[in-house]
């Protein structure tokens, strides 16, 4: 993979944005887009979009977004929104894939790849932008606020002040506070418990594949069971054992599902 930067203008200051390609020598392949957890970057997905992206014989882009890993800090004084997740899949994720030159026929083949809040971007970018894309893998996505996810965000927080996790996230955010408020303030926000996007992700047309692991964490399966409910073409992977990171906990199985489905979707 090869690591660069690319500016963006977009909101109120410039945005740096730390980024990689997959196989770019690979020019005629669809382009599957990365979108990471709520504290993830590109080094913390590690060899797994490589992995990915061979076996579906495509290219890859994988992102840092504002805030995180090496990408432009979120300022000590900014408190996200509730709405942090829709800025970022209606107005960051497009604005990089201008940056970066990635047409509209590109789009219109292009995947996108979301793990936990990433999954949550991919759902609003496809429900905003119906037609960019060819489809889309969800791990994990959050469409509404469960109890057992703010007490895991909780009990992350106490880690992050108490515990090893501040040092374990320097390794791989230039600011980890920056990181880890950011994300861990708008989650417990009371304003959250409201949140839900079950209504504004029924504009989805595009393929969907949702997996979710029966020992996750952060939420149950209610989650991606009303996705379901409200995309009803979504096909839905649950897996034994699992827990919120299937990419991890389950690698060969959700490889195998993605391939799967991602052939099957492109068949005329």
């Amino acid at each position: 993979m090869n690591e660069a930067f690319v500016e963006l203008k977009c909101g109120p200051y410039p945005l740096r944005i730390e980024y990689k390609w997959i196989n770019p020598s690979r020019i005629d392949a669809p382009i599957a887009v990365f979108l990471h957890e709520g504290l993830g970057s590109v080094a913390l997905w590690k060899d797994w979009p490589q992995r990915l992206c061979d076996r579906m014989n495509c290219r890859g882009l994988v992102y840092s977004r504002p805030g995180y890993g090496r990408s432009t800090p979120r300022p000590p004084h900014e408190k996200w929104p509730v709405t942090f997740m829709h800025r970022q899949a209606t107005k960051i994720l497009p604005a990089l894939l201008d940056a970066l030159k990635v047409n509209a026929f590109e789009r219109s083949r292009m995947w996108l790849v979301g793990h936990s809040d990433g999954g949550t971007i991919a759902l609003l970018y496809a429900s905003t932008f119906p037609k960019a894309l060819a489809g889309l893998i969800v791990l994990a996505p959050h469409v509404f606020v469960e109890a057992i996810t703010v007490k895991a965000i909780k009990e992350v927080r106490s880690a992050y002040e108490h515990g090893a996790l501040r040092a374990k996230l320097a390794g791989y955010h230039e600011d980890a506070d920056s990181a880890f408020y950011g994300w861990n303030d708008a989650w417990l926000n009371p304003e959250f418990l409201r949140w839900d996007i079950t209504d504004a992700i029924r504009s989805i047309k595009r393929p969907l594949l949702a997996i979710q692991g029966h020992d996750d964490e952060y939420a149950s399966m209610l989650q991606i069971d009303k996705i379901k409910a409200s995309v009803s073409h979504t096909h839905l992977v649950k897996l034994a054992a699992c827990g919120h990171s299937p990419h991890r906990d389950a690698t060969q199985a959700v490889n195998d599902a993605i391939a799967d489905f991602v052939t099957r979707s492109s068949l005329p």
